[in-house]
């Protein structure tokens, strides 16, 4: 590991103990920053409403809230997602009402994106809306250094990633950063960007930014979001702005690996855009699956598509100005 990223390490690392929640009630009051915090969500019924209640409850009360803004964007559930949320207290917006002159493409990066469009926080704080036993540390823990530390502009959630129900936090059956961070996005950052080689979670789905750098980056459409989002911050404002927070444990549906094959092709063709800007041969995964001929080619499409800076797009140029 690089010297800089060893005394990276040591000075934006941090846990979520180390910032008392009323130590950042008194920051935000001092500074008046806004926050919002976005759940992307696609047939979440069953996590999402949980994870609604325990912000509001916890976050969201008392005379100076942490969280100012509860948003989930729906991209098209066909399960009660958007009622569930609803019911627990969250703003609901589908994906397809935020700029409707643009056609929505299917990924969680482009809910991303058009969420900075239904959202006014200074601070933007993106969470997963699959997470079960939610805690609220998630959003306080990743919040806290935009709040007290005026360089830190983008912070990452780290954490144990048990693989099953029964697994413990790093013991047996646990998963450390999970398998396409390991298999894929943990060997490009090291090779490619060994700045970013102390992130223990590069594509963990809960972190959070202030606007004014979000406003300045292009979204990938798909599963790269989260490594096309790190790797351009690091190049517009520095390692030393970037930070990660431990807080403890996170539990989440698991996917299939064919699936987990189309995440790691989204993540290579985004290292790939940002490693030469050049021309993709074959945006296409084929993966094979058992069918009564023997094994089967299935070919899927590999996310093709980045959204540029919000900060040209017009209407948001012209939300900001009335």
């Amino acid at each position: 590991m690089l010297e800089e990223v060893e005394n990276w390490l040591s000075r934006r690392s941090w846990s979520v103990t180390d910032r008392p929640r009323s130590r950042l009630v008194t920051a935000k009051r001092a500074s008046g920053t806004r926050v919002s915090v976005v759940l992307p969500a696609l047939d979440e019924q069953e996590t999402v409403g949980q994870i609604v209640t325990v912000i509001r409850e916890e976050l969201m009360r008392g005379p100076v809230p942490l969280v100012d803004e509860l948003v989930v964007v729906d991209s098209g559930s066909t399960d009660r997602t958007a009622e569930v949320a609803a019911a627990a207290g969250a703003r609901v917006v589908h994906r397809d009402s935020i700029l409707p002159r643009l056609p929505a493409v299917p990924g969680k990066g482009e809910v991303l994106w058009r969420s900075l469009l239904v959202t006014s926080g200074d601070i933007v704080c993106f969470v997963d809306a699959d997470l079960r036993e939610f805690s609220a540390d998630f959003v306080a823990g990743i919040v806290g250094p935009l709040l007290t530390e005026p360089e830190v502009q983008f912070v990452k959630a780290m954490y144990d990633r048990p693989l099953g129900p029964g697994a413990g936090p790093g013991g047996a059956g646990g998963e450390q950063g999970g398998r396409v961070t390991e298999l894929m996005a943990r060997p490009l950052l090291n090779m490619h960007w060994p700045l970013l080689a102390g992130f223990v979670q590069p594509l963990g789905g809960e972190y959070a930014a202030r606007r004014s750098l979000l406003e300045r980056l292009p979204f990938p459409v798909g599963y790269g979001v989260e490594l096309g989002l790190l790797v351009d911050a690091l190049h517009t404002v520095g390692l030393d702005a970037l930070a990660q927070v431990d807080v403890g444990v996170r539990r989440h549906r698991h996917q299939d690996g064919r699936a987990l094959g189309r995440m790691a092709a989204a993540i290579y063709r985004t290292a790939q855009l940002r490693l030469a800007r050049g021309h993709l041969l074959r945006p296409e995964l084929t993966q094979f699956e058992r069918g009564d001929r023997g094994f089967e080619p299935r070919t899927y499409q590999v996310d093709t598509e980045e959204r540029p800076p919000i900060g040209g797009i017009a209407e948001y140029a012209a939300r900001r100005v009335a």
